[in-house]
């Protein structure tokens, strides 16, 4: 149980301050009733806004396939993000909705959003092993042996120390291939293939786990149940 402030702060709907304003003008209810005292503690399946039930009072966690020309980024600096593409409340969700993982603003494909920190800092990190496919279009024929150096655990990415963990690749034709990782490096699909001086023309996330974009358009998203990994 949380305090009414706290809990329309926290879901988007207002700052604290404007909370205790909609709380004194009988906007909000617990158990059917009105309340006057913001610092009371309710349990969120109680709490309604205008005779509503909260939206979505339990956490997020949101299957997006990520268009082109969007970055993962809440900096207004680096240009429209894929969070304009979520309802304006959840954009202000405490806390906040984030990508786990990025996917870089010529990238398209799937892509997870959740306000879920210690779900981001799991399946982002190495040792899990997450299996992320990719395809990927470059600017010359395939070289027969790119397969293997993707798969010998020995590939250098430029300024790092430490080399790849081996991924699999598969080709689809003369310059479109399948790349599997189980890390997440950054641009590294991209600097793979730059490392064996091969330029990437078009990239795509198409799996994430388990999990596909399936019938998805650009632009849109699914929610998933925010078991789906586990606890």
């Amino acid at each position: 149980m949380r305090r009414l402030d706290q809990i329309l702060a926290n879901l988007g709907y207002c700052s604290r301050r404007e909370a205790r304003a909609w709380i004194e003008a009988g906007r909000v209810t617990v158990a059917g009733r009105p309340v006057d005292d913001f610092g009371r503690k309710a349990a969120e399946a109680e709490v309604r806004v205008d005779g509503e039930p909260l939206d979505h009072p339990d956490p997020l966690l949101l299957l997006l396939h990520k268009p082109l020309g969007l970055v993962c980024s809440h900096d207004a600096r680096e240009g429209p993000s894929v969070y304009s593409l979520l309802p304006p409340r959840w954009q202000r969700r405490n806390p906040q909705v984030t990508s786990i993982g990025r996917l870089d603003k010529e990238t398209s494909g799937l892509l997870l959003l959740t306000d879920i920190a210690p779900l981001v800092h799991r399946l982002t990190s190495p040792r899990h092993k997450v299996p992320k496919v990719y395809r990927a279009t470059v600017d010359r024929d395939l070289a027969p042996e790119l397969a293997e150096r993707f798969a010998s655990g020995a590939l250098l990415l430029e300024g790092e120390e430490d080399p790849c963990a081996p991924a699999v690749l598969t080709a689809l034709g003369p310059r479109e291939a399948e790349i599997t990782l189980t890390e997440g490096r950054y641009h590294q699909v991209r600097r793979m293939f730059a490392a064996s001086g091969f330029t990437v023309l078009r990239l795509h996330r198409l799996r994430f786990g388990d999990l596909e974009l399936e019938n998805l358009a650009a632009g849109q998203w699914r929610e998933l149940p925010i078991n789906h990994f586990g606890r």
